[in-house]
């Protein structure tokens, strides 16, 4: 359990953009929730990402699984940062937040100070449990990606404009013997992203190269993301949010490597309804 500055407490996250801008999720998983499959309720939900401006990225409504592929025991995707830009979600999304029914996170990137600060103050006007600054895409060259400083300035900024607990998103290519001790005062949880194609398969062509490569999740990038978790509670004394759950027993690794709250991903895309089911499991197990 993770309990932030403000009171809100959670054990179980969707990780950024799993249920969409909303946090009720994508259409396709609309059924499920009728069916009581998928009860988005249960979770603490991160927003997919907005940018200050929009961003065409590489996801197309007409085909939304484009810049997605299927992996054993797991998924790369090269979406993009994907999203209509930050005005446009506080305009048709932000007036309906219900932190009592899903306690949304919002979450952010951008590689310019003065725009973090707009979007950050126009966010405090909404009922968020949570700010996440992710510097982290995968599928996105630059933006943060492998700029220490930056993530470290980025931190700071937002941290001072902000009127919610600060979440870091982090990626297993970051500096963190550099970042964390600059951010330990600012920051009050730490979320984990998805891993570069390249890290995990050095000399295989992704099947989405076309796009950039992507992000690798799920299963398969449990070596990399759940390493990524005990060097982290190493080295801090910020909880952290453990990744990659692909089975039930997954839970119960990832907190015996120290992992204070559950993040559920891209999960969510490959069986949409065993997130739901983990965690009424879990729940009633405890």
């Amino acid at each position: 359990m993770i309990e932030l500055s403000n009171g809100h407490r959670f054990e179980y996250m969707a990780a950024s953009g799993a249920l969409a801008f909303d946090g009720k999720g994508w259409p396709w998983e609309w059924p499920l929730r009728k069916m009581g499959l998928f009860d988005p309720s249960l979770f603490t939900v991160v927003i997919k990402t907005l940018t200050f401006d929009p961003r065409k990225g590489n996801l197309r409504r007409y085909n939304p699984f484009g810049c997605i592929r299927l992996l054993p025991g797991g998924i790369v995707n090269a979406v993009g940062l994907t999203n209509p830009g930050f005005r446009w979600w506080c305009s048709k999304i932000g007036p309906t937040v219900n932190p009592q029914k899903i306690p949304l996170v919002g979450s952010i990137l951008s590689d310019k100070m003065g725009e973090l600060i707009m979007m950050t103050r126009m966010l405090n006007g909404f009922d968020l449990v949570a700010l996440e600054v992710n510097p982290s895409c995968p599928s996105t060259e630059g933006d943060f990606l492998e700029n220490t400083q930056r993530i470290i300035d980025g931190c700071k900024t937002v941290g001072v404009e902000s009127r919610f607990p600060l979440i870091l998103k982090l990626s297993v290519v970051h500096d963190i013997k550099s970042i964390l001790p600059e951010v330990k005062d600012i920051v009050e949880a730490i979320s984990i992203n998805s891993v570069p194609w390249v890290v995990i398969f050095p000399n295989k062509k992704s099947p989405l190269a076309h796009l950039g490569s992507g992000g690798v999740s799920g299963k398969i990038a449990q070596s990399h993301t759940w390493g990524f978790v005990k060097r982290l509670v190493e080295s801090t004394d910020i909880p952290v949010i453990g990744p990659s759950v692909w089975d039930f027993e997954d839970i119960a690794k990832l907190r015996k490597i120290g992992a204070k709250a559950i993040s559920f991903g891209s999960i969510f895309l490959r069986y949409p309804w065993r997130p739901t089911l983990f965690v009424r499991k879990d729940s009633k197990n405890r």
